[in-house]
């Protein structure tokens, strides 16, 4: 393998690729990033068994060939080298070391054989759509913040994906026990019967910095065990969580007949100021709610309490409730709108949030006791 390749281009692609990869690896094979050369490309692909990714590069290819080197060391090689700089890369010989070469740097990495650099997309894909690169965004974006860190419940480690056939829309879902968030789109052509997968959470965080600014749209392919997403040069190929996500339309309230609005940006700012206080376990913020006006409180035995009023539209008999500051901080962080609108029930039942202006979004708090 002899390539010349400029350096900003293979940066960027090793720049995504090298993300999957763990620093500590039982599997030596793991920690490298396998290059590729072949018709005028640099295919580089890397991999943690559960996440694959794939990009290729133009770059003038002197002689075919294939070899894994390691993949941090690569990168902050690539990293250091002075913008515009052109690199060669050459594995000869024996092919245990691939040589770098860029202006009066040269480097000599350790390779291994690509033969034994693992596959993850292979298999067939049976469902396959294409879906706005801004829809996938608005999805994950939307969601993405309530899934669980509780790694015994692993079903709820991802987003839900799936086709609402009655109402022609995918949706996703997530959720962590204590709040959940949908988002849903119409149909994509070609999802019609798309098995219902459950995406983990870090292929969400590296679908949304692979495809950031990408203004097209993004191919995605299903199986039973497996997700695949593409666009342009770059694919990301992922198992999917080998379980089953709970009923979570049973927990979302029908009948929430007291209707709140508040302005987004004051409440966000209030529930911010009065939780300096509250107990970093518990987080607990006491909303009264009654007539024009909300009032925050929070109490805390070790450090004092804290109240804020603040206006709002409220026509009900008042309610009094208490909720996570967090996970009222990360809803109000998804609505758009100058104003946020709750539908509640009482004390002790689930509370809606939505945005006036996003009829496809939804969001549900548990309350908390204060």
């Amino acid at each position: 393998m002899r390539v010349t390749i400029e350096r900003s281009a293979f940066l960027k692609a090793l720049t995504h690729v090298q993300s999957v990869v763990e620093r500590r690896n039982t599997i030596p094979i793991l920690s490298n990033v396998l290059l590729q050369a072949a018709k005028g490309q640099l295919k580089l692909s890397a991999t943690d068994l559960d996440i694959e990714i794939v990009e290729g590069v133009a770059a003038e290819v002197a002689r075919s060939g294939a070899a894994t080197v390691p993949a941090h060391m690569l990168y902050d090689i690539v990293r250091k080298l002075p913008d515009g700089a052109q690199m060669e890369l050459d594995r000869a010989g024996d092919g245990q070391r691939v040589s770098i070469f860029s202006g009066r740097s040269r480097f000599s990495l350790q390779a291994l054989p690509h033969e034994d650099f693992p596959d993850l997309a292979v298999g067939d894909f049976q469902h396959n759509f294409a879906i706005s690169a801004a829809d996938l965004k608005g999805l994950i974006d939307k969601t993405r913040f309530a899934i669980s860190t509780e790694e015994t419940r692993y079903y709820l480690n991802g987003i839900y994906l799936h086709e609402v056939a009655a109402a022609g829309v995918m949706r996703a879902v997530a959720t962590d026990g204590h709040r959940l968030a949908q988002a849903e789109i119409p149909r994509p052509d070609g999802a019609r019967g798309m098995p219902g997968v459950i995406v983990p959470r870090k292929t969400v965080l590296e679908v949304v910095k692979l495809f950031e600014g990408l203004e097209g749209a993004v191919d995605v392919s299903l199986s039973a065990a497996k997700i695949r997403f593409s666009a342009g040069d770059l694919v990301l190929t992922s198992k999917l969580i080998d379980g089953t996500f709970p009923d979570y339309e049973r927990v979302i309230p029908r009948n929430n007949d007291k209707k709140l609005a508040l302005e987004t940006a004051a409440f966000a700012a209030a529930v911010d100021r009065v939780s300096t206080i509250s107990l970093e376990k518990g987080r607990a913020v006491k909303l009264q709610i009654g007539g024009n006006k909300v009032v925050l409180s929070v109490n805390n035995p070790d450090s004092g309490s804290a109240e804020e009023e603040i206006a709002c539209s409220f026509e009900a008999s008042p309610v009094d409730i208490g909720f996570n500051s967090r996970y009222l901080m990360d809803v109000a962080g998804q609505i758009k709108s100058d104003t946020m609108e709750f539908a509640l029930a009482d004390a002790g039942s689930p509370t809606i949030v939505r945005d006036p202006a996003d009829a496809q979004a939804l969001y549900v708090l548990m309350p908390m006791r204060v």
